[in-house]
C-alpha cells in the first residue's frame, strides 16, 4: 500500500452521507494534478491529506489513486491556508475575506483563529458579527474532525462514522460513549454485532445491562426475521446466552426487568400449538410464556381486534338479487363451477370471506365474478396486492385499477401511512390478492384503514410459503374457523394440460412430481447431483437452451433457489449468471459496492422498504446506468427511474437468481429451480410448491430425485410462533 501526501485543489464529487469523494490534488513528487477517490470523513479545498492506497486505471476516468485511509494535517503555507479558508469551510469566509486575513497574518493565520480570535479585528472590513461566525465555524469544524477521529480510532468505518454524525451531530461522541448499542436501533445498516464490536473497543463491560438488553432485543429481532412473532421465555434466554456469552441468570434478570419496563411484552400461550412442535423450555417442558417485541404484539392483537370488529359490524342495507350468480354469468358470458358459484354468493353475503386454492383452480376467474357481482349491486370495489408485480397482474386481468397495499395506504417516508384509523379508505368492498405474502405488521396497518362497514375478501394460496415477514396470517385466519372460507379444489380442463400445474398439486399432496421429460411438456428435470456442475447447467439453460426452446429472451427466465448460500445458492448463481449474461465490457459502466459489482443492464432486487423512493422489499428492476465518478446507480422499475447513491446501494442485490421466498407474488414465463442436497436445511414441501407455481410457460428442476423427495415429504412452513389463530378463536372483545 502506497502513501501519498497531497493538497486538495478541487472537490469534483462528495457524498455527504458516507464521505465518498473524488478529489483533484497536488501531490508531492507529481508535476500534474492527480485524482484521488475514496471515503474521507471531512475534506475541504486546501486540506493537506496523507492518503493510503494504490493506483488504479479506471476505464472511463483514467488513472486514479484509490485510497482506503486518510489523515489530515492543517496547511502550512500562506497559499494553502488561503485556499483552505476560502473553500467554504467556515460560513462567512469566502475567497475575498480569506485573502485579507492571510495577507494580514500569513502563516500564523490558523493559530490566530484558534487562540487569539480577537485579533481578527485588525483585518479591515471584518465586523464583530462576522468574526463570531468565523470563530464559531472554526470550533464546529474542529469538533467534526474530533468526532470523526474518535470514531475511526475505535474501528468505525468511514461510511458508518458519517452515518453516526448525520444522526447525532455534535452529540455523536457523547451518545456513542453512553450507549453504543443504541446505534443498532437508530441507524439502518448498523446492527447489534457492529455496535457490540464498537462497545468492546470502548471497554464496555460484557455484563453491562445495556449490552444484555440489546442482545435480547437482537435475538427477538432475528427470530422475527425467521417469521416468528414471539419467543418462549426459556428459548429466548438460551439464545441470548449463546449470543452474549454471559450467565443465564443475568439474562433472566434483565428480561424480567425489560418486561416490567414494557421493552418487551409477556403473554401466555393458552393452548397447545398443534400446527407445529410446542416451544421447549431449557428443561424440556413446554414453554407457556410468549415474549414479543411490542410492535409484533400490538400488531397481532390489533389484527384480531380489527377482523372481529369488521366481522361483527353489519354492512349498510343491501339489496342482493337472489339470482346474483346467474346475472354475473350472463354479463360475463361465463359458466361457473359449483364451488365458484358458492364463492361469489359467499362474498356478497358475508362481511369477511377467504378464497383459497392452488394453481388452475380458478381463483382469478372467481375474483372477476365477485367484482362483477358488486358492480351489479352498485358497490365501490377497491383492489390491492402486497407487491407491485401482483398488483399489476391484478389490474391486467380485471381491467380495473389495483394498487400495492403501500400505495393504497398512501405510504409516506415522513408521516407513515396516510390512510389509517383516523383517515379510512373510501369504498364498500376491499379485495386483497396474494394474501399468503402479507405479514402481521402490514396486515394490521391495512386493517386499521378499513372502515368497520366494509366487506373484505382475502384471496390467496394458503399452501404457498408464508410471508417473508413475521406471522402466518392467512393460515391463522382460515384455521380460526371464525370467517367464511371457500376452498377451490377443481382443476379446470385447460389447466390439466399443464404438467406445471399437475405437478404442483402432486407436490402439495405430498407426492413426487412426474419427473419424466418429453417434447410436448412444460416441466423438465435435469439430473445433476454435483453442485458445481449443476451451477454450470443452470447457466447453460438460462443463456442458450431455454431461450431457444421457448423463443424468449434470457430476461424472461428467472432462477429461483431455496437459499442464498452455497454453490447453487442465490449469491453464487448471481455472480456466474452476471458474467454469462452481462459481462464486463469496454465502455459499459459499473460500480462495485462491497463484494458486488453493478453494471448497466443488470437485473436487481430491492431488499428493504424505502418509502422515499417508493420501492419495496422484493421489487425487481434493471440497472439503467452506473456512474462510477458520482457513485450513483439509476434503476428502471417498470419505466420509472430510481436513483441510488453510495449510502443506499446496500438496499440492492443482483436478481438473476433469487430465493423462492423472495419470489412470492411474482410470475415468470420460465423458471429454473435448483433442488440439491446442499439445500437440505431449507427443503420443504411448501418451498418446492411455491417455486413450481411461479412458472407460467416452463419450469426446469436441476438437481436430484433424492433432494426433491426430501422436500416433498417434509412440511414445516406452518411451524411459526404466532398466536393469531388462538386470539381469534378465543376472542371475547379484548
Amino acid at each position: 500500500m502506497e502513501k501519498l501526501e497531497c493538497a486538495v485543489e478541487r472537490i469534483t464529487y462528495r457524498n455527504a452521507d458516507n464521505g465518498y469523494s473524488v478529489l483533484r490534488c497536488r501531490a508531492e513528487g507529481y508535476r500534474q494534478v492527480i485524482t484521488a477517490v475514496g471515503c474521507v470523513p471531512d475534506v475541504h479545498v486546501g486540506s493537506i491529506l496523507l492518503l493510503s492506497g494504490d493506483w488504479k486505471t479506471d476505464k472511463k476516468y483514467g488513472r486514479q489513486f484509490a485510497f482506503t485511509g486518510s489523515d489530515e494535517t492543517l496547511p502550512a503555507t500562506a497559499y494553502g491556508i488561503e485556499r483552505y479558508l476560502g473553500s467554504g469551510l467556515i460560513k462567512g469566509i469566502g475567497p475575498g475575506y480569506a485573502k485579507r486575513i492571510v495577507d494580514k497574518f500569513g502563516t500564523d493565520t490558523l493559530d490566530i483563529i484558534e487562540n487569539s480570535p480577537g485579533r481578527l479585528k485588525e483585518v479591515k472590513g471584518l465586523r464583530s458579527g462576522l468574526i463570531k461566525k468565523i470563530t464559531d465555524g472554526w470550533s464546529e469544524q474542529k469538533e467534526i474532525r474530533n468526532i470523526m477521529l474518535f470514531l475511526q480510532g475505535h474501528d468505525v468505518s468511514t461510511a458508518h462514522a458519517a452515518k453516526i454524525f448525520a444522526a447525532y451531530g455534535m452529540d455523536s461522541i457523547k451518545n456513542v460513549m453512553a450507549n453504543p448499542y443504541r446505534l443498532a436501533d437508530d441507524i439502518w445498516g448498523i446492527g447489534f454485532l457492529t455496535a457490540d464490536t464498537i462497545a468492546q473497543k470502548l471497554g464496555f463491560d460484557r455484563e453491562k445491562y445495556v449490552r444484555i438488553r440489546a442482545g435480547i432485543l437482537y435475538s427477538l429481532s432475528r427470530l422475527s426475521d425467521e417469521g416468528h412473532c414471539f419467543a418462549g421465555f426459556g428459548m429466548l434466554v438460551k439464545t441470548a446466552v449463546e449470543l452474549l456469552g454471559v450467565d443465564d441468570s443475568l439474562v433472566s434478570m434483565t428480561l424480567d426487568d425489560m418486561i416490567k419496563n414494557k421493552d418487551v411484552i409477556l403473554d401466555n400461550i393458552q393452548e397447545p400449538r398443534d400446527e407445529g412442535k410446542p416451544l421447549q423450555a431449557e428443561d424440556g417442558e413446554s414453554d407457556r410464556s410468549a415474549i414479543y417485541l411490542p410492535p409484533l404484539f400490538f400488531s397481532e392483537l390489533g389484527v384480531a381486534r380489527r377482523l372481529m370488529t369488521v366481522e361483527s359490524t353489519p354492512a349498510p342495507g343491501d339489496s342482493i338479487p337472489g339470482d346474483i350468480v346467474s346475472m354475473v354469468e350472463k354479463r360475463t358470458s361465463m359458466t361457473y363451477e359449483t364451488v365458484q358459484r358458492q364463492a361469489i354468493e359467499t362474498a356478497v353475503r358475508s362481511k369477511i370471506t377467504v378464497i383459497t386454492g392452488g394453481p388452475g383452480t380458478g381463483k382469478t376467474t372467481t375474483t372477476l365474478g365477485i367484482i362483477e357481482a358488486f358492480r351489479i349491486m352498485g358497490k365501490k370495489v377497491l383492489l390491492c396486492a402486497p407487491t407491485g408485480r401482483a398488483a399489476k397482474r391484478m389490474s391486467e386481468v380485471s381491467k380495473r385499477e389495483a394498487k400495492t397495499i403501500h400505495r393504497l395506504l398512501e405510504a409516506n417516508p415522513v408521516g407513515g401511512y396516510q390512510k389509517n384509523e383516523n383517515n379510512k379508505l373510501e369504498g364498500d368492498v376491499l379485495i386483497v390478492d396474494e394474501c399468503s405474502m402479507i405479514d402481521v405488521l402490514l396486515m394490521y396497518n391495512l386493517l386499521k384503514a378499513v372502515p368497520d362497514s366494509m366487506r373484505l375478501i382475502f384471496v390467496g394460496d394458503v399452501d404457498q410459503l408464508p410471508s417473508v415477514g413475521p406471522g402466518n396470517v392467512l393460515r391463522d385466519i382460515i384455521e380460526s374457523d371464525r370467517f367464511s372460507v371457500v376452498r377451490l379444489t377443481v382443476i379446470f380442463r385447460q389447466a390439466r394440460e399443464s404438467r406445471i400445474i399437475l405437478n404442483a398439486h402432486r407436490v402439495n399432496s405430498g407426492e413426487m412430481p412426474d419427473l419424466s421429460n418429453g417434447r410436448n411438456t412444460d416441466f423438465f428435470f435435469v439430473d445433476e447431483g454435483d453442485p458445481d456442475l449443476a451451477a454450470g447447467k443452470v447457466v447453460e439453460l438460462v443463456k442458450t437452451k431455454l431461450p431457444k426452446y421457448f423463443g424468449i429472451d434470457a430476461s424472461g427466465i428467472q432462477v429461483l433457489t431455496p437459499m442464498r448460500k452455497g454453490t447453487v445458492g442465490a449469491v453464487n448463481l448471481n455472480q456466474v449468471l452476471q458474467e454469462a449474461l452481462n459481462p464486463r465490457k469496454e465502455g459499459k459502466h459499473e460500480i462495485q459496492r462491497g463484494g458486488v459489482i453493478f453494471r448497466a443492464g443488470d437485473r436487481v432486487m430491492q431488499i428493504r422498504n424505502d418509502y422515499s423512493k417508493e420501492v419495496f422489499n422484493g421489487d425487481m428492476g434493471t440497472v439503467f446506468d452506473a456512474d462510477e465518478g458520482a457513485r450513483t446507480l439509476s434503476v428502471n422499475y417498470d419505466g420509472r427511474l430510481v436513483s441510488y447513491d453510495q449510502t443506499d446501494m446496500d438496499e440492492l442485490v443482483l436478481s438473476y437468481a433469487a430465493t423462492v421466498h423472495k419470489s412470492q407474488g411474482s410470475e415468470y414465463p420460465v423458471v429454473v429451480l435448483p433442488i440439491e442436497m446442499q439445500h437440505y436445511i431449507m427443503l420443504e414441501k411448501n418451498l418446492v410448491y411455491t417455486g413450481i407455481t411461479r412458472a407460467k410457460r416452463g419450469l426446469v428442476i436441476v438437481g436430484t430425485k433424492k433432494a426433491v423427495a426430501c422436500a416433498v415429504h417434509w412440511q414445516q412452513a406452518s411451524a411459526r410462533n404466532t398466536l393469531l389463530r388462538q386470539r381469534l378463536m378465543n376472542w371475547n372483545g379484548r
